[in-house]
């Protein structure tokens, strides 16, 4: 099962913008997949392709990693992968690095791992996949724990990437961004970085750092005035990141010959491109235009992939409960985290229940005329998540035909994490 981005036709249709038109995209969407079992995923071509092409014009030429646990269909990887712009995957796993690797030459694990299982396959199994895959490190317990589940001297060289602190240190506001690799300072990295060169075994080929605070948080939250301070907030963070990984990146050249630098991800494309110490962006999300990027002022997204789920009863005559739906988003509990519900237009949830595992009360209006047997269509808040729910995922063309589904990650037997 393949998915073509590259056909003329594809190409043309993504100019047509039928997203711009809410009423009859999601209903063309329905129409579609009518036949298919709910749950169901639908992904636009047209609505994928303009995605993918605007995510490289905003990396003005660098290339682009694609973010695999924001995709998680091997078919949209390839399909992606095979357009202008694009080159490498940053995996979430090692297992799952693994098994991409089988077919994919450049998989980058974003993620420190301690599953031994997987580490030993890519150190002690075929030769090719220690060359194909690179892992991340943060620490000495790391790599460590590497030597201890196959010595340096029983295994291929592992290709190494270390994680630079990517978070703001504010002096009045604290600590602005998420905690990931302990490593903040140049002088931590170089110094780091020299452990790593030191010890066999290992080759140092890469340095990524994720601005979350920047790439992850949409500048357009309620207010005029919160939207105006974190504005301001991620202008600040993105100019001491800019200044600080420039010498950091800097200092580890001096002691390795790197292959590349990562940085970014769809919310800050742009500001990372244009980092002269960077020479790739990671981005994912904005591939599917999850209702996460609705809130970012300088981009919009379309809305490639939706799901649909059965109206199964009615308890009022201005409610419909739904069957299944509690879908919900990684990241602080809070209303953001539910997917939007955005055919029929009108519709809300019921707020004592919200999104439930099993069913799904919504109300409003257009419940009114919903039946049984009826469907109601869904955007999650981030990307990937829903592909944990479905086994595949129907493409859809601008011309309102369905093509064969293509198999998620679970459709495909995998469940990394």
């Amino acid at each position: 099962m393949t998915l073509d981005l590259t056909g003329p036709d594809v190409v043309a249709a993504a100019a047509l913008a039928p997203w711009l038109d809410a009423e009859r995209y999601w209903s063309m969407l329905d129409a579609a997949t009518q036949d298919r079992a709910a749950p169901v995923l639908a992904l636009s071509v047209a609505a994928l392709r303009r995605n993918a092409d605007d995510l490289a014009r905003r990396a003005g030429g660098l290339p682009i990693r694609v973010a695999s646990k924001s995709v998680r269909s091997r078919a949209v990887l390839d399909a992606v992968l095979a357009l202008p712009g694009y080159r490498g995957v940053l995996a979430y796993t090692v297992a799952e690095a693994n098994w991409l690797a089988e077919t994919l030459p450049d998989v980058v694990v974003a993620y420190p791992s301690v599953d031994r299982a997987a580490i030993r396959e890519l150190a002690t199994g075929a030769p090719e996949l220690a060359a194909r895959v690179t892992l991340m490190v943060d620490s000495v317990e790391q790599l460590d724990l590497i030597d201890a589940v196959a010595a340096p001297a029983e295994r291929a060289p592992i290709r190494i990437c270390i994680d630079l602190d990517a978070s703001w240190r504010s002096r009045v506001l604290g600590h602005i961004g998420v905690r990931r690799s302990p490593l903040h300072s140049p002088t931590e990295l170089s110094e780091f970085a020299r452990l790593v060169v030191g010890r066999p075994g290992f080759t140092l080929v890469g340095i990524m750092a994720y601005e979350a605070q920047i790439a992850g948080v949409g500048d357009r939250p309620g207010s005029r005035a919160q939207a105006a301070l974190l504005r301001r907030v991620q202008q600040s963070s993105g100019a001491e990141l800019a200044e600080r990984r420039a010498l950091a990146v800097a200092a580890v050249r001096e002691i390795a010959d790197l292959e590349f630098v990562n940085g970014g991800g769809t919310g800050s494309v742009v500001q990372t491109a244009a980092e002269a110490a960077v020479t790739e962006v990671a981005a994912g999300s904005g591939l599917y235009g999850p209702h996460l990027f609705d809130h970012y002022s300088a981009f919009d997204v379309a809305p490639a992939l939706g799901f649909a789920l059965d109206v199964v009863r009615k308890p009022t005559a201005d409610r419909a409960t739904l069957l299944g739906g509690g879908w919900i988003a990684s990241g602080p509990a809070a209303a953001d985290r539910l997917p939007l519900p955005v055919w029929p237009v009108g519709l809300s949830y019921e707020p004592r229940e919200g999104a439930g595992e099993v069913q799904t009360p919504v109300r409003g209006d257009a419940a009114t005329a919903l039946r049984p047997g009826d469907r109601v269509w869904f955007r999650h808040t981030k990307a990937g998540e829903p592909l944990e729910h479905a086994s595949e995922v129907v493409p859809v063309g601008a011309d309102g035909v369905a093509a064969d589904p293509v198999l998620s990650y679970r459709g495909e037997g995998k469940c990394f994490l």
